[in-house]
């Protein structure tokens, strides 16, 4: 599912025409891209939790050269899923 397949999915659900969704998803977006970017943690209740780890800065290896190259540290989103969308996913569909 895509970013436009949420969309119509969510106007099929509701009573929102496609632009009133299409802003506030972006929106909403907007304000969880901004909050990780400042290492804050979104915590959607049943749904997950997204939050910022760091990498530290390492040495890997180049496989072509075999040259050893310093990789700075670098920051990452972490996505840890709640009990009820593991509940959901696990379901058997009986």
């Amino acid at each position: 599912m895509n970013k436009a397949d949420l969309i119509t999915q969510i106007c099929e659900d509701t009573n929102y025409s496609k632009s009133e969704i299409t802003e506030i998803l972006n929106a909403s977006l907007n304000c969880m891209s901004h909050a990780l970017k400042d290492k804050k943690k979104i915590t959607l209740m049943g749904f997950g939790t997204f939050s910022v780890t760091t990498r530290p800065p390492r040495t890997a290896i180049n496989p072509k050269t075999l040259e050893k190259v310093k990789v700075g540290e670098r920051s990452r989103v972490k996505f840890k899923a709640g009990k009820d969308l593991v509940d959901l996913v696990n379901e058997d569909g009986s």
